[in-house]
C-alpha cells in the first residue's frame, strides 16, 4: 500500500497518528491533505480508506460538517449589500443561533425543513437502527437546524468581481456529536477496552452494530446538508427585509467534509476526516480564514490524493496556543474592511492561528483546479 502525505513540515504528533491509523489490518490505502493537523485519533485532513470496517473516531463527532455556497443575484446586489453591511451582520447574529449548545426555537425552523427532517427520520426507522437513539432524534434534533456551530464554523457574505456569494460552514450539531459519541463508545466496549478511547476501535460493517452506524451516519449526513439549507434560506431572507427585495439565488454546492461513504457496491469505505470529496469535475468549497475567503474549486478525481482535497488551511497553531500569542489589535487591524466577529473569544480564529492558504492550495493543484477566489465583506462567528 502507498501513503500520500501532501502536508509540508508536518508536525512529529501528526505524522505518527496518521502512520498509526496506516498500520490496522483493514486500512487499504491513506493520503493526507495539506492543511492536516492533530486530530482526535485521526489527524484533521486524513482520508482513509478500509475494507469490511468502518471507524466512528475517523469521521468524528461533527459528522456531516462541511460547506455550501450560494450565489446571490440582483441589481446592483454588491453595491447594495457593502452599502447594508452592519444591519445585515446585526441581523444575521440576532436571528441564527450561534456557538456552543446553541439551539433553535423548533417554532421558528421552516415547513419545508420540517417535512424534509421528517422524511429522514422515516428513512431510518425502516433501516436498522437504535431504538432509543432514534426517540432523542425525534425529541431532540429539530432544534439543532438552522444553527451554526463554534470554532471554525462560519457564515460568510463574500464577492468575486461583481457577484455577491453566501458560504456557510456547519455540521450536525449536538445531533452528529451525540451520535459519534455513542458509536465510538461501542466500538471501544466490543474489544472489551477501557478507559481512554484516544485510539482507533473500528466495527464490522456486516454487524448488527455496523449496519446501525451507518444507517444513522447517512441520516447525519443528510440532517448537515438540511441544517446549512436552513441557514442559506434564513439569510437570505434577512437580506431580501433589509434591502427591500425579492433576491434570485441558486446554491452551486452543499458538500460534507467529514464522513465514510461506500465506494460503489464494494464493502470498501473512504473516510474523509476534514478532507473536501474531489472527483473529476465535482464542486467544492475550500475555505481560508476570516481575512482572505473562500476558493470554489473543481475537482480532478486524482486518484494520488483518493478523490479529495483540503477543507480549509489547516491550523499552525492550537486554539490555546493562538489565545496564548495572538495580540488582539493586531487581529483587529489585519480585519480592516470587513465586517466581523473580531474579539477575544474568536481571537483562536484569528488568519493567524492558520496555515498560508496560498501555499495550501499549491500543494494540492494537481487534485484540483480553482475556478474563483471569493473575498469577504461579512464573516459571523459564534
Amino acid at each position: 500500500m502507498m501513503n500520500k502525505i501532501f502536508a509540508k513540515n508536518i508536525d512529529e504528533p501528526t505524522l505518527k497518528q496518521f502512520t498509526d491509523c496506516l498500520k490496522e489490518e483493514f486500512v487499504i490505502d491513506g493520503a493526507l491533505m495539506p492543511d492536516a493537523h492533530f486530530g482526535y485519533v485521526a489527524p484533521i485532513g486524513a482520508v482513509l480508506i478500509t475494507k469490511d470496517f468502518v471507524v466512528p473516531s475517523w469521521v468524528g463527532y461533527d459528522i456531516g460538517c462541511g460547506v455550501t455556497a450560494t450565489k446571490i443575484s440582483g441589481k446592483n446586489i454588491l453595491e447594495k449589500i457593502k452599502k447594508n453591511r452592519k444591519k445585515i451582520f446585526d441581523e444575521i447574529n440576532s436571528n441564527i443561533p450561534m456557538g456552543l449548545g446553541k439551539l433553535n426555537a423548533e417554532h421558528k425552523v421552516s415547513k419545508e425543513t420540517k417535512k424534509d427532517f421528517l422524511e429522514l427520520l422515516k428513512k431510518l426507522e425502516k433501516k436498522e437502527h437504535d431504538k432509543e437513539l432514534l426517540k432523542w432524534l425525534k425529541r431532540k434534533a429539530l432544534s439543532n437546524l438552522g444553527t451554526l456551530g463554534h470554532g471554525n464554523h462560519f457564515i460568510e457574505i463574500d464577492y468575486y468581481k461583481d457577484e455577491v456569494w453566501l458560504i456557510i460552514h456547519s455540521g450536525s450539531r449536538h445531533v452528529g456529536h451525540r451520535i459519534a459519541g455513542h458509536y465510538m463508545k461501542k466500538a471501544m466496549e466490543l474489544q472489551n477496552a477501557t478507559g481512554n478511547a484516544e485510539r482507533t476501535f473500528a466495527i464490522k460493517t456486516n454487524s448488527i452494530l455496523g449496519k446501525e452506524y451507518l444507517n444513522i451516519l447517512d441520516f447525519c449526513l443528510e440532517f448537515a446538508l438540511l441544517n446549512r439549507i436552513e441557514m442559506t434560506k434564513n439569510v437570505l431572507n434577512i437580506i431580501e427585509l433589509i434591502l427591500n427585495e425579492k433576491l434570485k439565488w441558486n446554491i452551486w454546492t452543499n458538500k460534507n467534509h467529514n464522513h465514510a461513504e461506500r465506494i460503489g457496491k464494494t464493502n470498501k469505505f473512504i473516510h474523509r476526516k476534514g478532507a473536501t470529496p474531489s472527483k473529476k469535475g465535482e464542486k467544492g468549497v475550500i475555505p481560508a480564514n476570516m481575512r482572505d475567503g473562500c476558493y470554489l474549486v473543481i475537482g480532478k478525481g486524482n486518484k494520488d490524493f483518493l478523490e479529495s482535497s483540503s477543507h480549509g488551511a489547516g491550523r499552525s497553531m492550537s486554539k490555546r496556543q493562538a489565545k496564548e500569542t495572538i495580540n488582539l489589535t493586531e487581529f483587529q487591524k489585519t480585519m480592516r474592511g470587513i465586517t466581523a466577529t473580531i474579539e477575544n473569544k474568536t481571537i483562536d480564529e484569528s488568519p493567524f492561528a492558520y496555515k498560508k492558504i496560498d501555499e495550501v492550495m499549491k500543494a494540492q493543484e494537481k487534485s484540483i483546479k480553482i475556478l474563483k477566489k471569493l473575498k469577504p465583506i461579512i464573516n459571523c462567528k459564534g
